[in-house]
C-alpha cells in the first residue's frame, strides 16, 4: 500500500462487513471470508518483535523495559501514567490483593499501592534503583516524552468532546436517550419511533417476531426446525455483527485513529469491539428484559433465563452488569468518549505503535474526566468509578469468550460468522 487513501480504502473493505442475513446462506462454519481474516491477522504475527524475558515487577507479565523506576508491562506503565497524571483517587480496599496479570485490573486500588510499593515514583524516576547509564537514559527519555507529549487545553478536550459526540450519535443506531424513550413508553412523542416494542415472551411470540413483526427476515442457518436456544444464538451473532460494522465506522470518526497504522486499527478493533458492544448494551436493558431489532421487540429476561444451558447463560452476565452500570447515569455523550476510550487502549497484544495509541487514550481519557466534572459534578469518584468498569468488562468478554468456546465444542449445530471466528482467533 503506498497512499493514506488506499490503507483507507483497504481498511472500509475490511470492516465493511457483509449484511449478515444473506451471508449466512449456508453453514456459518464453511463460509469463507479470505479477506476479513487475513486483514484482522495482519501485523499480529510478524511485528511483536523480540520478546523480553523480565517480569513486570507489578503483575508478572512480560516486561516491556524500565518504566518510572521498575521494569514493568505496558499496562502498568500506563495505569501508573494516568493514575498519576490525572490525579486519581480509588476506593480503598483493605483486603490486600495479589496482583498478578490475570486479575490486574480488578482493583485499581492495591495495584497502585503495589506500584508505590515497588518504588514507581511520582517523579517518574528512581535513582539509586538502577545503573547511572540507565538513569540518564531514563531521564533523557522522559524528558523527551514531556516535550513531545501535547497537552491538550480545555477548550481543546471540550472540542474533542464534541467531536467524539457527534461521531457516536451518527453512527449507532440506538443511542440511550431513544432506548430510555422506548423503555419509558415515551415513543409516541418521538420523531424515531411510532409504535410499542413487541414483546417476546415465549417461543410463540418468538416466532411471531421472526415472521416479520419485529424482523424482516429469517436467519438462514437457523430454521424454524431447529432448537430455539440455537436459534437465539444465532440472532446474538446477527445483532454483533452489525454492532461491529456501527462501531468501526465510530472507530474511523475517533480523532488520531485513522492515522494509526492499519494493522494497530485492525487490532484495536479486535480486541475492542466486544468490549464496547456491553458497555453499550446497557442502554437497551432494564431490569426485566432488553430492546432488539432497533427497538421493533423486547425480550424478556425470564424467556432467555428459560432457554437450556448453556444459552440461558449468554446473557445474564450481562443483565447483572447492567444493572450496576446503569446505576452511574450515564448520557451518550458520556458513552461516546468512555467508548473511544475502550478502543484506544494501548495495551492490546501486537500493538505496533503502542506510545501513539497510549497519547490518543490519554487525550480521550482527559475529555472524559473534565466533560464528568462538567455533567456529573456531585459523582466524585464517577471517574476512577469507570476506569474500574473498564476493567470489570474485560472479564465479562473474557467470560463470554469461554462460553462461546464451550458452545462450539458441545453443540454440534452452532457455528460462529467468520467475523466473530476473527475476533475471537487468539484472544484468550
Amino acid at each position: 500500500l503506498n497512499s493514506k487513501t488506499q490503507k483507507q480504502d483497504l481498511f472500509i473493505k475490511l470492516c465493511n462487513v457483509h449484511a449478515f442475513l444473506g451471508f449466512m446462506n449456508t453453514d456459518l462454519s464453511n463460509t469463507s471470508t479470505p479477506l476479513l481474516s487475513e486483514q484482522l491477522r495482519l501485523g499480529r504475527e510478524d511485528n511483536t518483535g523480540p520478546g523480553i524475558s523480565v517480569e513486570c515487577k507489578v503483575c508478572g507479565d512480560k516486561a516491556s523495559g524500565f518504566h518510572y523506576g521498575v521494569h514493568a508491562c505496558e499496562g502498568c506503565k500506563g495505569f501508573f501514567r494516568r493514575t498519576v497524571r490525572m490525579k486519581l483517587e480509588y476506593e480503598r480496599c483493605e483486603r490486600s490483593c495479589k496482583i498478578q496479570k490475570k486479575n490486574r485490573n480488578k482493583c485499581q486500588y492495591c495495584r497502585f499501592q503495589k506500584c508505590l510499593s515497588l518504588g514507581m515514583s511520582h517523579d517518574a524516576i528512581r535513582y539509586g534503583r538502577m545503573p547511572e547509564a540507565e538513569r540518564k537514559k531514563l531521564v533523557a527519555g522522559l524528558l523527551a516524552e514531556e516535550l513531545n507529549l501535547s497537552k491538550p487545553g480545555g477548550s481543546d478536550l471540550k472540542t474533542l468532546a464534541k467531536q467524539v459526540n457527534t461521531a457516536y450519535q451518527k453512527n449507532l443506531s440506538m443511542t440511550k436517550k431513544r432506548a430510555r424513550s422506548i423503555l419509558m413508553g415515551k415513543t409516541s412523542s418521538s420523531p424515531f419511533f411510532y409504535f410499542q416494542p413487541f414483546v417476546i415472551y415465549d417461543v410463540d411470540t418468538l416466532w411471531k417476531a421472526e415472521s416479520g413483526l419485529v424482523w424482516s427476515q429469517l436467519v438462514p442457518g437457523a430454521p424454524l426446525t431447529k432448537e430455539i436456544g440455537v436459534h437465539v444464538f444465532y440472532r446474538c451473532q446477527c445483532t454483533t455483527v452489525e454492532t461491529v460494522r456501527e462501531l468501526t465506522e465510530f472507530a474511523k470518526s475517533i480523532p488520531g485513529f485513522v492515522d494509526l497504522f492499519l494493522n494497530d486499527q485492525v487490532t484495536l478493533l479486535k480486541y475492542g469491539v466486544h468490549e464496547a458492544i456491553f458497555a453499550m448494551l446497557p442502554s437497551l436493558m432494564n431490569k426485566d428484559g432488553l430492546l432488539v431489532a432497533n427497538g421493533k421487540g423486547f425480550v424478556t429476561r425470564e424467556f432467555l433465563r428459560s432457554l437450556r444451558k448453556p444459552f440461558s447463560e449468554i446473557m445474564e452476565p450481562k443483565f447483572e452488569f447492567a444493572v450496576k452500570f446503569n446505576a452511574l447515569e450515564l448520557d451518550d455523550s458520556d458513552l461516546a468518549l468512555f467508548v473511544a476510550a475502550i478502543i484506544l487502549c494501548g495495551d492490546r497484544p501486537g500493538l505496533m505503535n503502542v506510545k501513539q495509541v497510549e497519547q490518543s487514550q490519554d487525550n480521550i481519557l482527559q475529555a472524559l474526566d473534565l466533560h464528568l466534572q462538567a455533567n456529573h459534578s456531585d459523582s466524585v469518584y464517577l471517574f476512577p468509578k469507570l476506569l474500574q468498569k473498564m476493567a470489570d468488562l474485560r472479564q465479562l468478554v473474557t467470560e463470554n469468550a469461554q462460553l462461546v468456546q464451550k458452545i462450539k465444542k458441545t453443540e454440534s449445530e452452532t457455528s460462529l460468522h467468520p467475523l466473530l471466528q476473527e475476533i475471537y482467533k487468539d484472544m484468550y
